[in-house]
């Protein structure tokens, strides 16, 4: 499956976006969805998942409360509504597919997704 990440920009401290993460290539509803996201000299990390109908979403903790995964798989599209973002935030955003196979300890592993679209842009101007 390939998947185009979408949406990033800039924004101010406080500010909100959506990320858009088309699929195409195989039925998006066979695949969890994740989204992990690396700043600028750290390692890339965990930002949230949802199983493969939206029944289920984990979020790292530092984003509960702030962002919103959800999917639309009649358009094999999967979302991130970002609220109060912080500069922290700015990172390239990377939307992720996984087997449903994956157990659910390990949706937080970047490690267990297969395939990768090729990231976004998001800047938080304080």
């Amino acid at each position: 499956v390939q998947l185009q990440a979408s949406g990033g920009g800039l924004v101010q401290d406080g500010g909100s976006l959506r990320l858009s993460c088309a699929a195409s290539g195989r039925t998006f509803s066979t695949y969890v969805a994740g989204w992990f996201r690396q700043a600028t000299g750290k390692e890339r990390e965990f930002v949230s998942a949802i199983s493969q109908f939206g029944v289920s979403t984990y979020y790292a903790d530092s984003m509960k409360g702030r962002f919103t995964i959800s999917r639309d798989n009649a358009k094999n599209t999967v979302y991130l509504q970002m609220n109060d973002l912080k500069p922290e935030d700015t990172a390239v955003y990377y939307c992720a597919a996984a087997d449903t196979s994956v157990a659910t300890n390990r949706l937080r592993s970047q490690n267990d997704y297969r395939y990768w679209g090729q990231g976004t842009q998001v800047t938080v101007s304080s």
